[in-house]
């Protein structure tokens, strides 16, 4: 009989996982974050290179044709204004785990409002520009509320699925405008409305330029300071307020929120309607700042899905998130000269992939010692 002999090796080091019992230092998000761009960025060079490409020209064209000059900032400050609102409103839902994947819709609701206002019309084409601008605001938040209610009262009601209702919202939103534009407020057949009076559209730099010579050509409208204002009031909102810490409590631990007595089914809705006014508000802004007509859903153009990474990216922070949706703005706007649809796209899928694997090193800690038998 042969006796059996068991080999025990020494290996040189041990990685362990472990759960976090206590809240990272405030720093330590930001890194993570930081260190998942990086990580999407180096994957999206790897995958350019594969493609052909050289990925170190792909990322300098991309610099310079976003930063290169006042002109090219503008333009990517231009694509990233709606970015900002409807990252807002994805942070405000995702604070209080909400998956609002609506913002789309939502957006696209807030541009149909606006528009209406001008094109049933509800105030005459001579309108002054300070009276025409804050009606066509109120609309697209409240046609964004709307269709952010929705979804919410079901949540809340009837604990319908937020994933699939405001996805499925989406769809509606595309059909619902496409009809009014095709049958209703078509212009001669085409795909888009008449074109909005002067009075319906949000101030830009250049018009400014005869006193400023500067800012001639530059395209950055009123929107940028919407969106601005938007994300202070939403911050004091969120991390000075009496509901802002509600909000945060729900997000963090329904049961003790119940517990305290706080309206969890009254605060889902109000979240969610919060949610769709600032994404419908993101529409308002495009439609009047960039498109100045109603034209067929791609007016959206993914930035309520885009919205969603810049979100995660900032994690929710809504300061932050307007410095995200700049550098996404960029993204978009020089990506395009590449390739149109396929590099900016890959890098933002790259990108929200590694976002949502990096959370794993906000809930646990890898410890590495010494080897042990």
């Amino acid at each position: 009989m042969t006796e059996s002999t068991t080999v025990k090796q020494k290996m040189p080091f041990r990685i362990r996982i472990e759960p976090r019992l206590s809240e990272p230092p405030a720093w330590y998000p930001a890194l993570v974050s930081f260190g998942a761009l990086i990580v999407a960025l180096v994957l999206g060079g790897i995958l350019i290179t594969l493609s052909g490409g050289d990925a170190l020209r792909s990322y300098q064209h991309i610099a310079k044709a976003s930063f290169g000059d006042i002109g090219v900032i503008s333009d990517t400050i231009v694509k990233a204004t709606p970015i900002i609102l409807a990252a807002l409103a994805c942070s405000v839902a995702f604070r209080m785990k909400l998956w609002n994947i609506g913002a789309e819709g939502q957006f696209i609701m807030g541009a149909f409002g606006a528009s209406a206002i001008v094109l049933i019309p509800v105030l005459p084409a001579d309108t002054s520009r300070w009276v025409f601008i804050p009606v066509m605001m109120i609309a697209g938040m409240a046609a964004g509320a709307i269709w952010g209610f929705i979804p919410g009262y079901l949540k809340a009601k009837f604990n319908v699925n937020e994933i699939i209702s405001t996805l499925m919202l989406n769809y509606v939103a595309v059909a619902w405008v496409n009809f009014w534009i095709f049958g209703v407020w078509t212009e001669g057949g085409f795909q888009m409305s008449p074109k909005f009076p002067n009075g319906a559209s949000l101030p830009r730099l250049l018009e400014l330029s005869k006193t400023f010579p500067a800012v001639r050509g530059l395209t950055t409208h009123l929107g940028l300071l919407i969106g601005i204002i938007a994300a202070i009031v939403l911050w004091f909102i969120i991390f000075r307020s009496r509901w802002g810490y509600e909000i945060r409590l729900i997000g963090d631990n329904p049961r003790a929120a119940q517990y305290a007595g706080i309206n969890i089914t009254q605060n889902t809705i109000w979240v969610m309607m919060l949610s769709g006014a600032l994404a419908g508000l993101g529409g308002m802004s495009e439609i009047a700042g960039v498109v100045h007509r109603l034209q067929t859903a791609p007016i959206a153009a993914g930035y309520g899905f885009t919205g969603i990474i810049v979100a995660w990216l900032a994690k929710l922070n809504p300061l932050a998130i307007i410095f995200v949706s700049i550098l996404f703005g960029a993204l978009i706007l020089a990506g395009r000269e590449i390739q149109p649809s396929g590099v900016p796209k890959m890098i933002q899928g790259i990108i929200l992939v590694c976002l949502i694997a990096s959370d794993f090193l906000l809930r646990y800690r890898i410890i590495i010692s010494r080897g042990e038998e």
